[in-house]
């Protein structure tokens, strides 16, 4: 019935999903890859799937093997519906997925300026949280990112909410000094001007 229970969720069949739960299925049960039903729906952006399930109460910390959970997935992917609902919802913004880092830092990486901007504003997101490789958010914004727009403004906003701009990574290489050796201009603006 599990098994059921997540195949449904995946397929976004809310109607199966609801029937399964009330003939006594474990909302929050772990198919082999510790994927739950919500966890499912998330990966396929079934988004009124995970709205059903949230308000039936299933567990959105739960992190499959991958290290991921609702929040982490929607956030690293760009699935900014389901990001606003997981954060509604009170996930747990300081679980980290396999990088040790945050929702906030894949979100930074890999340009996603919606989702940095409902989690610094709408949520409890630690700015300036560290991950295995002793980056920020805003570290990954400047090395990972191509200086172009969507960076400019990630890199923005992570100012405006706290980013410490002179944190820096394990070899005392600022964002400054990456951005310059880059030659992202605009970003080295914006960092000057926020005490770099």
């Amino acid at each position: 019935m599990e098994q059921q229970l997540i195949s449904a969720a995946a397929e976004g069949d809310t109607k199966t999903v609801l029937e399964l739960l009330e003939d006594g299925a474990n909302i929050n049960a772990q198919n082999n890859q510790g994927v739950t039903a919500v966890m499912a729906a998330t990966q396929k952006n079934k988004v009124d799937t995970v709205k059903v399930l949230i308000e039936q109460g299933a567990d959105i910390n739960i992190q499959n093997n991958n290290k991921d959970n609702v929040l982490l997935y929607a956030g690293a992917e760009g699935l900014l519906e389901i990001v606003k609902l997981a954060i509604q919802a009170g996930a747990d913004t300081t679980i980290t997925n396999r990088f040790g880092g945050t929702a906030l830092i894949p979100a930074s990486d890999r340009g996603h300026v919606d989702i940095v901007e409902e989690l610094v504003k709408n949520s409890d997101t630690d700015v300036n949280h560290l991950n295995n490789l002793h980056w920020t958010a805003l570290l990954e914004a400047v090395i990972l990112g191509n200086g172009r727009e969507n960076y400019q403004q990630i890199v923005q906003l992570l100012v405006d909410h706290g980013a410490d701009v002179n944190i820096t990574d394990r070899d005392g290489v600022t964002p400054l000094e990456h951005a310059e050796k880059r030659g992202f201009k605009e970003i080295e603006r914006i960092l000057k001007e926020a005490g770099a």
